[in-house]
């Protein structure tokens, strides 16, 4: 269908310009005949030459349509909509700036000036809109300060969040979306995708299982989580790093990048792009633990210290119990004494009680 379409155009452009130049070019080599010199004869003349170059050209047209289509289909519909009407402001701009020129009878000045402005102006006109579309949105948003409010928690609810190698990897993420905490589209980069596959491809039998299970983890959110799942099939060549990657990534499109790498958390918090941490998370929603509670746990292993014995609770918090290290293997009443909170996690400090269990 798109192929008849291009030619169906061929023929009509070819007809409309065999109208417009035949005869200015049968006028240029003087031939004169009274069955081509009229304006059938020309459109039939100039439909027929396009389309015979539609056998050349019409792959070429066909494949840069359908290109278009699919850069279009992935641009934001606020990119969109903003760098069009850039687009036309800039176009309106150089038609009135380069207005006063075609007074001017300089083959240069009424001609080639004209036509380098509009390239220009609307170029800039579209690129500027794409770039300052929130700057433009907030200029509209003049309500009391509970609707801003509103507005700026929908805003961000709303805003895509982009899955890195290690949140997938580690499976969490999956469970996350299930309950309905994390709003949104999630998206998921192809140059993640291919890390994790090449990962899924090691030799080294961890590792190999790692990506595999990082990819049933996609699989699981795309078929079985009620929550929006978009690829993004672009790239950027130029950087290498996968992490460098996300986080242009996430200032193009606005987004907030989710991952449990440490270092990944600082980089992008230092080029102010937002993050979500699940660990961060994880700590937030880990049972409070006082100094003076008593609780039940199991020994099961001797500390780093001397005479300490490690134990662990349910959410995977380290417990150390001083003078624990002759309850190795058994439950025991303990005492917290203290609580420290590290980069790492949580760690609990306590003592056993005079009674103990077995």
């Amino acid at each position: 269908m798109l192929r008849r379409l291009i030619q169906i155009s061929f023929v009509i452009v070819g007809g409309a310009l065999g109208v417009l130049l035949m005869p200015l070019l049968f006028g240029l080599i003087k031939f004169h005949h009274f069955l081509l010199n009229n304006s059938y004869s020309y459109a039939t003349i100039g439909a027929l030459l396009f389309y015979f170059l539609t056998f050349w050209m019409v792959d070429y047209v066909e494949n840069f349509i359908k290109w278009t289509e699919e850069k279009l289909v992935k641009t934001p519909i606020g990119d969109i909509l903003f760098g069009t009407l850039g687009l036309l402001l800039g176009l309106i701009i150089a038609f009135l700036v380069t207005l006063p020129f075609s007074a001017i009878e300089v083959p240069i000045l009424d001609t080639v000036l004209p036509l380098l402005l509009t390239v220009v102006l609307g170029y800039l006109g579209l690129v500027v809109a794409i770039k300052k579309r929130q700057e433009v949105i907030g200029l509209f948003n003049v309500g009391n300060k509970k609707s801003k409010k509103h507005d700026a928690d929908e805003l961000y609810a709303n805003k895509k969040k982009i899955l890195d190698t290690s949140v997938i990897i580690d499976g969490r993420i999956a469970d996350i979306c299930s309950t309905g905490f994390l709003e949104g589209t999630i998206v998921i980069p192809h140059f993640v995708l291919s890390e994790l596959q090449y990962i899924a491809d090691s030799s080294d039998n961890l590792k190999r299982a790692r990506g595999r299970r990082g990819l049933d983890i996609l699989n699981r959110i795309q078929k079985e989580i009620p929550i929006k799942v978009e690829m993004f099939d672009g790239d950027f060549p130029e950087v290498q790093e996968v992490d460098a990657k996300l986080i242009r990534l996430a200032k193009k499109i606005d987004g907030i990048l989710v991952t449990n790498d440490f270092n990944l958390n600082k980089v992008s918090e230092f080029q102010n792009v937002k993050v979500l941490n699940i660990n961060d998370l994880a700590n937030a929603v880990k049972p409070a633990v006082i100094p003076g509670e008593d609780m039940q746990v199991l020994v099961i292993k001797d500390g780093k210290e001397h005479n300490q014995g490690i134990a662990y609770l349910d959410d995977g918090t380290m417990i150390v119990v001083d003078d624990g290290k002759n309850f190795v293997g058994k439950n025991i009443r303990v005492t917290v004494t203290s609580v420290l909170q590290t980069s790492a996690g949580r760690m609990i400090f306590a003592k056993p009680q005079q009674k103990t269990g077995s």
